[in-house]
């Protein structure tokens, strides 16, 4: 197989360093790895994000491709969910800068106000509640490992205080009622819960060493697992867009679409099990969708495709180590835009 040496061939020294650690299993000390952590605040990748930095730890809008109707807060934890993705953690000044702006807006029952801090149309506009309001902050301070830190484990424990009894999060709530749910957001054994709210939240859980672990998390994704679609086109959009080849756009729409690439990476952070048949079927079409050299091509954007190679690699080989539990959901079709049937 080839794809090993193809991803050691990008340029970039952050993914280099991440095949080493994450797939090759090497060591801090290892003298490649040392010399790549060396290298990788010169990555395109990392400086033109820390270049845009403001000097409160913020970064405005132009910092990330795209539309943030969330204002600084959501544009900062956009910048850090990339820096955290790409290695960079609270040891790092500008993580930390960034961090405490993050946390400077944070309300003391644990969640944030996301609305656009310029006048901007929110998508979420009228809601009292909106549960990706709080999930895309914290998801900006637990990549960069802030998982523990006292503020956001408030707002772990306020976002799982808006669960709905089914245990999926809505879109929210405007004058005491749910937020209506499109076909698009629906999940299969949910009647208001929402699927990009739902999966914003369980990244956040996926994320804690905790919690992932706990019935939140599992019921989550059991729901997720629910909408058996296969989607080739959209397989690592995540990832392009958390690297910024794909634009940043959207706020209740930020999860629409049905990457199976964040799927599996969930199910491995959860520790799924491949004798839940969903998962070992989602996994025979992710593998059968690899290329000839042993590359996942993503077609809308060819230059994240080594990316999303590793990024799949990745929770291929943790899915195989992932053994916890396996899911008793019963599977149902699911349709997201069912077909109504006439009066007469």
């Amino acid at each position: 197989m080839t794809r090993i040496p193809l991803l050691l061939a990008d340029p970039s020294p952050c993914l280099r360093i991440l095949v080493l650690r994450e797939l090759l299993h090497r060591k801090e000390d290892d003298p490649e790895v040392r010399e790549l952590a060396e290298l990788r605040g010169s990555d395109p990748l990392v400086a033109d994000v820390l270049a845009l930095q403001s000097t409160d730890g913020s970064w405005r809008g132009s910092a990330i491709s795209g539309f943030s109707p969330g204002g600084k807060v959501q544009t900062t934890s956009q910048a850090l969910m990339r820096l955290g993705y790409l290695g960079l953690d609270s040891d790092h000044e500008a993580v930390r800068m960034g961090a405490e702006f993050i946390f400077s807006r944070q309300r003391k029952d644990g969640s944030w106000d996301l609305r656009g801090e310029r006048g901007e149309k929110d998508e979420a506009e009228g809601y009292s509640m909106v549960p990706l309001r709080t999930a895309i902050p914290l998801l900006g301070v637990v990549h960069c490992g802030y998982a523990l830190d006292p503020r956001a484990e408030r707002a772990y424990d306020w976002l799982c205080a808006q669960r709905l009894q089914d245990g999926a999060w809505p879109t929210g709530i405007a004058s005491g009622n749910y937020g209506y749910v499109a076909g698009y957001r629906r999940l299969a054994h949910s009647r208001w819960g929402c699927r990009s709210n739902t999966t914003g939240a369980l990244s956040c859980l996926a994320l804690h060493p905790k919690r992932r672990k706990g019935p939140e998390a599992r019921r989550a994704l059991d729901l997720l697992l629910g909408r058996e679609t296969r989607e080739r086109h959209t397989l690592g959009f995540n990832v392009a867009r958390m690297i910024g080849v794909e634009p940043s756009r959207g706020f209740i729409t930020y999860y629409a679409r049905f990457d199976l690439a964040q799927v599996i990476d969930l199910c491995w952070r959860l520790g799924a099990s491949m004798e839940d048949q969903r998962i070992a079927e989602m996994v025979e079409f992710i593998r059968g969708s690899q290329g000839p050299y042993g590359l996942w091509e993503y077609t809308p954007r060819p230059q994240a495709s080594r990316w999303v190679t590793f990024d799949i690699l990745r929770s291929l080989s943790r899915l195989d180590e992932a053994v916890d539990w396996f899911s008793l959901e019963p599977r149902t079709p699911f349709r997201p835009y069912p077909k109504r049937e006439r009066r007469y």
